[in-house]
């Protein structure tokens, strides 16, 4: 684990800022490469960005901070610090859809085509996101003599909590490696869906990688009827509806995303 990458007096610049950035820069690219699909242009895929990102990063930090409260109590300024790490996805999730609801509205486009523009652009931005999460030693794993086993070093997050150098599961690669195999199969297909089942698309496989990478997960005291994670909880809430939709979309929609919408 390496939080600083790179230190010039005063200023410190972090790894997990590093990778939110590079993943800011993908995602970018990822926008402007499909911005035909809902109609955009390159200024307003810029805004859409600035929009996703900002709205995101602010309702991940909340749902973190009601996560985690008591590493807070006490340090008011410590839940602006943003670049130490700790964000929730799905809170970032849940404000860039209102987000982008808002600026599809005011640019007068296809809030659902902008929705599935970005789905192709969530994993692989997420995908730096995990790496530099890794890089921060957030979001870390259980105990575990396993051969993938990992040990963050004195002064990280997961030494403080288990109160010693201990070999853990790295969740956030575990994740990161699905995030990216997510990416190569909206390569594969998204030009095949129609309107609306990209994003229901990857609702359903993000919300099975989450379930799954959250058994591993070690960093969570708090748990829903005692059984299930905060996000698995949530899993088990979007996976359904995801798959209505899809499905809905499946069926009232004739033309493939290339192509103009007609309903049946």
């Amino acid at each position: 684990m390496h939080r600083i990458f790179l230190q010039l007096g005063p200023l410190t610049i972090t790894w997990y800022g590093v990778m939110a950035g590079i993943a800011a820069i993908c995602s970018l690219i990822m926008l402007r490469r499909n911005k035909a699909y809902a109609g955009m242009n390159d200024d307003q895929c810029y805004d859409l960005l600035i929009y996703g990102v900002l709205s995101g990063i602010i309702g991940a930090r909340v749902f973190y901070v009601v996560q985690f409260w008591d590493n807070f109590r006490g340090k008011f300024l410590e839940i602006f610090k943003v670049y130490h790490g700790g964000l929730v996805f799905y809170g970032g999730f849940l404000f860039a859809i209102l987000a982008i609801y808002i600026f599809s509205r005011r640019n007068k486009l296809d809030f659902l085509r902008v929705l599935d523009l970005c789905a192709p652009a969530l994993p692989l931005g997420h995908f730096f996101g995990r790496i530099g999460c890794f890089l921060n030693g957030c979001c870390f794993g259980k105990r575990t003599d396993s051969i993938f086993g990992v040990v963050f070093p004195k002064g990280s997050d997961p030494y403080y909590f288990y109160g010693c150098e201990v070999k853990i599961h790295p969740t956030q690669l575990y994740e990161a490696f699905g995030l990216i195999i997510i990416f190569f199969i909206f390569l594969k297909l998204f030009p095949k869906l129609k309107k609306g089942q990209p994003s229901s698309l990857y609702v359903i496989l993000y919300a099975l990688l989450r379930f799954s990478v959250e058994i591993f997960r070690g960093d969570h005291r708090d748990f829903i009827f005692g059984i299930f994670t905060p996000a698995q909880f949530i899993c088990i809430l979007i996976f359904p509806i995801a798959v209505f939709c899809y499905y809905y979309f499946g069926l009232n929609y004739k033309t493939d995303i290339l192509q103009k919408d007609e309903r049946k």
